[in-house]
């Protein structure tokens, strides 16, 4: 018989090492090192084994047995792909109080009206605290059952009882397994109770979507086999001071993982935002000096926003750059362009750049925006309404193409803008719609801020 031996495992992070440490060398827990026996395996060779089943051609695959099935959240199932596939597992992680939950209770709700059973399951709350916040959103349903349980066997139990078509699971941290070592909630615990959900899902058909938390970070909290072991990783962002609220496909086995979905977070519960681009919008009656609307893209979705601008004099020898929604380097990227390539001068005023409605600007094609911004408030005259700009600034005041201009184009088509300031060179654009494409800053100032009878010197 093999001699066992010891080694020793993290219980924060499931890193194994040889020999016991006082400090974890991959998360840096503390005092989280066990010794834990394993046995040593012998050099042998493998034993064929004959399957249960033959292996068959893949022609002879039906595979209408994985169609996916609509939950009744149109946001949703854009982000899953076409809807919920039977024996999927989809991890659903987001801060506490953005809104899973709530979501969710919505789902099983619009999924009980299609005439199919779903099991909620929840380790956090009593089923009467679940049936209070039902009750507030309008997600009470005869089909809708709850359970309020933490022990994973009793949680197997409960599905073989109800046999739903869809289970929710809330949350896969407060699950116990009773036969795995380790703290709840710990590295051992959820890979256990999440490859238990796995094979419950797989061998019964059952779609389970698992409710995972965050770390301070951001990122999905547990080990990272977690997110190998399901088929679908969703991530559910909010910001407090936002009603808005997105679902960003991380992980998709069945459909892009680039999609997004926009819902908003109101009184009566989560709603669906089909449309989100006039979130990012402030409507007015007249042109604004240090606006600039841009067309940015969030995954396959383009949302047109806007950028604000503001510059204020200053007796300090360093003037103040604040920026908000946007990649502070940039803007100062892009501040250094216009005072060194077209002398827009910037160096002594206070210079303010923001977004509208809380949006997030991270990709280079908002440059030409912000810099039209900029030059429009230290001119003193308004970009028309109807324009939009796309493009990213370079040091040498070139205006480089980006990706999916056709697509940016269409969309601000279609929510009514008549001019479109765009890269020299950009295929697939779209007819309906004035379309100016520049090479440099030079000419993306003259075709934004001059009219026929104005000339602009710098």
């Amino acid at each position: 018989m093999a001699k066992p031996r010891s080694s020793y495992r993290c219980r924060s992070c499931g890193h194994q090492s040889a020999k016991w440490v006082g400090r974890c060398p991959e998360c840096g827990e503390w005092g989280s090192i066990d010794e834990v026996a394993t046995a040593a395996s012998a050099s042998r060779g493998s034993t064929a084994v004959a399957p249960s089943s033959p292996a068959r051609r893949i022609t002879e695959i039906d595979p209408t047995a994985a169609a996916a099935f609509p939950t009744g959240i149109g946001e949703l199932d854009r982000v899953l792909g076409a809807g919920v596939v039977p024996g999927s597992v989809v991890l659903l992680a987001g801060e506490p109080g953005v809104g899973k939950s709530t979501l969710l209770l919505e789902a099983v709700k619009r999924w009980a009206e299609q005439g199919k059973r779903s099991l909620y399951v929840t380790g956090e709350e009593s089923a009467a605290q679940v049936r209070l916040r039902a009750e507030r959103t309008g997600a009470v349903h005869p089909e809708v059952f709850l359970a309020a349980e933490s022990d994973l066997d009793t949680v197997l139990g409960h599905a073989e009882q109800v046999a739903p078509t869809l289970m929710i699971v809330d949350s896969v941290q407060t699950m116990v397994a009773s036969g795995s070592d380790g703290v709840n909630g710990g590295v051992t615990q959820i890979r256990s109770v999440t490859t238990a959900l796995t094979s419950l899902a797989k061998n019964t058909g059952i779609a389970i979507v698992l409710v995972g938390h965050v770390t301070k970070d951001g990122a999905v909290a547990g080990p990272r086999s977690l997110e190998h072991l399901v088929d679908v990783v969703l991530a559910f962002e909010g910001d407090k001071h936002s009603s808005l609220r997105m679902v960003r496909g991380i992980k998709n086995r069945f459909g892009a993982s680039d999609e997004v979905g926009c819902f908003e977070q109101r009184g009566d519960g989560i709603h669906e935002v089909p449309d989100p681009s006039g979130l990012f919008l402030h409507h007015r009656d007249s042109d604004v000096p240090g606006t600039a609307i841009t067309v940015a893209m969030d995954g396959k979705r383009p949302m047109v926003g806007e950028v604000q601008a503001l510059v204020a004099p200053t007796q300090n020898g360093s003037p103040r750059r604040a920026v908000s929604g946007l990649d502070s380097q940039r803007v100062a990227m892009i501040l250094a362009v216009l005072e060194g390539r077209i002398a827009v001068k910037v160096s002594d005023v206070e210079v303010y750049v923001a977004t509208v409605g809380g949006m997030k600007l991270t990709e280079p094609a908002a440059d030409l925006a912000v810099a039209l911004a900029v030059g429009s408030i230290v001119r003193k005259k308004a970009l028309p309404r109807s324009t939009v700009a796309i493009g990213e600034v370079g040091l040498a005041g070139e205006v480089r193409r980006v990706s999916g201009v056709g697509r940016r184009v269409a969309e601000a088509k279609r929510l009514g803008f008549r001019h479109a300031i765009v890269p020299a060179g950009s295929p697939d654009l779209p007819k309906g719609i004035k379309i100016t494409e520049v090479a440099d800053l030079h000419e993306a100032v003259r075709a934004a801020l001059v009219t026929s009878v104005d000339t602009y010197s710098f």
